[in-house]
């Protein structure tokens, strides 16, 4: 069944009418959550199906497009860190999923692309493909390759096999080596405009998607992610804490919040920090629109210098929380950091 979302219709038929002009790789790149993996499984289906549209369209009946769907197709292959999958190629999409949640299973699992799984794909691109068809390669997210994964891939598309078509999907594409990037047919992937995700997410029965949505970054299917996952209530308690000022617990906040994943809490406590220092500049919130009263209130608090100095330090607690990591201790002294930053004005 072929799907893609509302505002990717107009770039789908932009890169396939320009075909010719592709290389031997393609680069999608854009925000997170914007359904950049969805489009990239169509285009691979597509691009394998035996009987496609005028459109360029898998038609779903086929055999390619039978054994795409059930995970098996002997030509395509995906390359995905172990957290994410967990299942086979036909994964659901980690971008509808989310990031937000992770079981403690997978948190043990590697969040990275080793070089094994690069130097895996040498038989699968050098030799035959079936029926001598075009055989694909995802790449998923291609800025959690490690830098000697990276390397080894780039020896491929150095020297392309011939009928190989590189799919690389990435969030980040400044943690992408230059060299990489060079060799790829870029491709800007659309994020939607607040109007639309708004009206996307009405049709999947999300209310107060106005309020929820800039807390998700602005992204929908973040925003979809957030309601179906249940995070409203943990959030909510993380809110009705932090406001407290002074008066709020760190150690029972870090209880409460432990077994949500840390990059998740983490990204609430940068939002709620940049809204504090946004109205003590400009008067204006970004995020928590709901919460302007306690916002005007815990403002008044902020030292700019120290808070400026915290977001930062916020960023590094950011890129520490896909570690492995007591989520107890990294959450409390996160929140007594935070404690002590209110105490001191």
């Amino acid at each position: 069944m072929f799907e893609l979302y509302p505002w990717q219709q107009e770039i789908w038929q932009i890169l396939l009418k320009n075909q010719q002009y592709w290389r031997h790789a393609l680069l999608l790149t854009g925000k997170r959550g914007i359904g950049k993996y969805t489009f990239s499984r169509q285009l691979a289906k597509s691009l394998l199906c035996h009987s496609t549209t005028t459109e360029h369209i898998a038609c779903g009946a086929c055999l390619s497009c039978r054994w795409f769907e059930q995970g098996g197709h002997p030509n395509l292959h995906c390359v995905i860190p172990e957290a994410l999958s967990t299942d086979t190629i036909a994964i659901a999409d980690q971008e509808n999923k989310g990031s937000s949640s992770l079981s403690k299973s997978k948190k043990n699992l590697s969040q990275q692309i080793s070089i094994d799984q690069i130097r895996y794909l040498n038989d699968f691109i050098y030799l035959t493909s079936h029926q001598k068809e075009y055989k694909v390669v995802l790449i998923y997210p291609a800025e959690t390759m490690t830098h000697a994964a990276a390397n080894a891939l780039l020896k491929k598309l150095e020297e392309p096999p011939a009928n190989v078509l590189f799919i690389l999907v990435t969030h980040q594409i400044q943690r992408l080596l230059p060299t990489i990037r060079s060799r790829c047919q870029q491709v800007v992937m659309p994020a939607p405009s607040t109007e639309v995700s708004i009206a996307w997410l009405k049709q999947h029965s999300i209310n107060d998607s106005e309020l929820i949505l800039p807390l998700n970054d602005f992204s929908p299917l973040l925003t979809w992610s957030f309601v179906r996952e249940q995070l409203t209530v943990p959030h909510q308690y993380f809110v009705d804490s932090i406001k407290q000022g002074q008066n709020f617990d760190p150690f029972a906040l870090a209880l409460s919040l432990q077994q949500i994943h840390l990059s998740t809490v983490v990204g609430w406590l940068q939002k709620w920090c940049y809204d504090l220092v946004s109205y003590r500049v400009t008067g204006r919130v970004r995020y928590y629109l709901k919460l302007l009263p306690a916002i005007q209130i815990l403002s008044k608090q902020v030292d700019l210098i120290a808070y400026t100095a915290f977001l930062r330090e916020l960023s590094t607690h950011q890129k520490l929380s896909y570690h492995p990591l007591n989520a107890r201790l990294f959450l409390e002294e996160m929140f007594i950091r935070y404690s002590v930053m209110l105490c001191s004005k």
